[in-house]
């Protein structure tokens, strides 16, 4: 561990006792010593009482990211192995093929105690998101415990997007220990196949904090016609298809996934005459739809992050509202909507009230039936909300 420390201002200490895992460079008084990025720092009080270890970020706002609270703790190859043992153990009870479900996080970056780290495993194969300096530092470290402990035969590194250029990290997409995985991995959801691309694919290949919510999606769907927004590579549709949906629609601005999409209707035998693939934007697509009267009995909108920062936040609000209100024009009456925001900056309360601002502005009486969120392997630290990035309604209409 580095002799380095860093003091905090008087009173910035309150965040810290609470145990949220976050320094922000406003609340340094000053530092001391020359960590490199990455290095464990000790984080003190303004009287000079140690309050955590953590792993400095010289170009990241957020200063240090927490380790230990314990004074004691020594950061160190044997804490990792901990770290890791506790987080495997958690999700012990869950099982690798937990109902038929062959997709598991592994760990939860902050919540699992592991700030920077998201860990997913499909099959025989781990992929892994390293996104914070101590990440970065630590990873081989992490990868060699999790390949003994859970007998992968890979694990691909996918360390990309905004989360890079705030942190000051290099884009990396490569093998970091063991066999590469395949182009694609067959995963087994809720009865379903699934093709993931460990390589290209979303974050680390599939969007598996929606697992629950794809199986709550074929609730009532019997002899809907549904419309899958932001369909990425059909979960939604193909779901609602299997409860028996007279029609699905799926809507994405990507032709390749709209690929991806069908190539899964039919590696699960559904009736592809009752699938459609739109390509299109979907704020535009709707507008067109709604003009010409066309009507839909569940429509899913799951879009991507709309808040990429707290200045963004009041236009991604009414992004959110402007998609919703759309949405409730186009139920039937009777309908369902399944509406998300997986934007970690717009609070659940929020969300909820751009909801049902939406609904009134379309003239439509909603209520809400389930929150969603997502599944337990994807477990949230109570000291640390921000972790709850994926907030979900289930709404139906008169």
């Amino acid at each position: 561990m580095s002799t380095a420390t860093l003091t905090l201002k008087t009173g910035r200490e309150k965040s810290l006792l609470r145990r949220h895992p976050w320094v922000f460079s406003g609340a340094v008084a000053r530092l001391e010593g020359t960590p490199k990025p990455g290095e464990t720092i000790t984080i003190l009080n303004a009287k000079g009482n140690i309050l955590a270890h953590g792993a400095y970020a010289d170009r990241s706002q957020i200063v240090c990211r927490i380790w230990s609270f314990h004074a004691d703790e020594t950061i160190d190859p044997s804490f990792f192995r901990k770290r890791v043992e506790a987080s495997l153990q958690r999700r012990a009870i869950f099982g690798n093929n937990c109902n038929e479900c062959t997709g598991l996080r592994l760990i939860n970056a902050e919540s699992d105690g592991l700030p920077g780290v998201v860990v997913d495993r499909y099959g025989d194969w781990l992929v892994g998101q390293f996104t914070s300096a101590g990440a970065q530092a630590w990873k081989h470290d992490l990868a060699t415990v999790l390949m003994e402990m859970t007998g992968a035969q890979g694990l691909l590194e996918r360390t990309e997007g905004d989360a890079c250029s705030q942190e000051g990290l290099p884009e990396i997409r490569a093998p970091l220990l063991g066999i590469p995985p395949p182009e694609t991995i067959p995963l087994r959801e809720h009865g379903l196949d699934y093709a993931v691309d460990p390589w290209q694919g979303h974050k680390t290949g599939f969007y598996l904090d929606q697992k629950d919510n794809r199986l709550i999606a074929r609730e009532g769907c019997q002899g809907m016609r549904v419309l899958n927004t932001f369909a990425y590579s059909g979960g939604f549709g193909l779901n609602a298809m299997a409860a028996g949906a007279s029609h699905v629609t799926h809507l994405d601005s990507s032709t390749t996934l709209l690929s991806q999409a069908a190539a899964n209707a039919r590696l699960n035998h559904l009736p592809e005459d009752r699938f459609d693939y739109c390509k299109g934007n979907a704020f535009h697509k709707l507008r067109e739809w709604r003009d010409q009267n066309r009507t839909f009995d569940c429509i899913i909108l799951d879009p991507p992050r709309l808040a990429d920062s707290q200045a963004g936040l009041m236009r991604a609000a009414r992004a959110y509202k402007d998609l919703n209100w759309l949405a409730f024009r186009l139920l039937a009456p009777g309908g369902r909507l399944l509406t998300f925001s997986c934007s970690g900056r717009v609070a659940a309360d929020l969300f909820a009230k751009v909801v049902a601002d939406a609904a009134i502005d379309a003239g439509r009486n909603a209520m809400i039936q389930r929150h969603l969120g997502p599944p337990a392997d994807h477990p949230v630290a109570l000291a640390f909300p921000e972790g709850r990035y994926l907030k979900g309604l289930l709404c139906v209409v008169d």
